[in-house]
């Protein structure tokens, strides 16, 4: 199977109601959008939606990071590109950038970990065999894109010394 590289969405519009008292898109529906796109770039992989009516498995997030890197406004228009950064049996790290449509710059970059459970004990369990060997697929074709900057930031103050 190809993947490409990066997975790259269709655009998303920003809605009216996803801006705030600051004519800004508001910093809770960017994670709106990362998180319907990830059911939508992880279906390649042979998860998402159905996956769970399927297998009796899903995967729920552990860990997210999310760095705003510049405003977006109620007429923008974004895409969301998803590269597979690692995987082991249970877990899959990944990022997601927000672009703006037209232009192309980055305005936010959602970095995630997820974990495979079995969703009648609510535990963790492995990923079967035949997503596995997808995860390494796509890893081998993601692993030659430049990894973002803030993938792995530690936030804190810095202090001028």
């Amino acid at each position: 199977m190809n993947f490409p590289a990066p997975i790259i969405s269709q655009p998303y519009n920003i809605e009216s109601q996803w801006i705030d008292y600051n004519g800004h898109f508001n910093m809770a529906y960017y994670n709106v959008l990362f998180d319907r796109d990830s059911d939508v770039g992880l279906t390649l992989v042979g998860l998402g939606p159905s996956y769970i009516e399927r297998t009796g498995n899903s995967y729920f997030t552990l860990e997210a990071h999310v760095s705003y890197l510049r405003e977006l406004r109620a007429d923008d228009r974004v895409v969301i590109t998803t590269q597979i950064l690692d995987y082991d049996t249970k877990r899959l790290h990944y990022v997601q950038q927000m672009h703006h449509a037209a232009e192309n710059w980055i305005a936010c970059m959602n970095e995630v970990i997820v974990m495979h459970v079995d969703m009648t004990t609510k535990r963790s369990s492995p990923f079967p065999d035949e997503i596995l060997a997808k995860f390494k697929t796509m890893r081998e074709v993601h692993k030659s894109l430049p990894i973002p900057k803030q993938v792995g930031h530690k936030i804190e103050i810095r202090w001028k010394s």
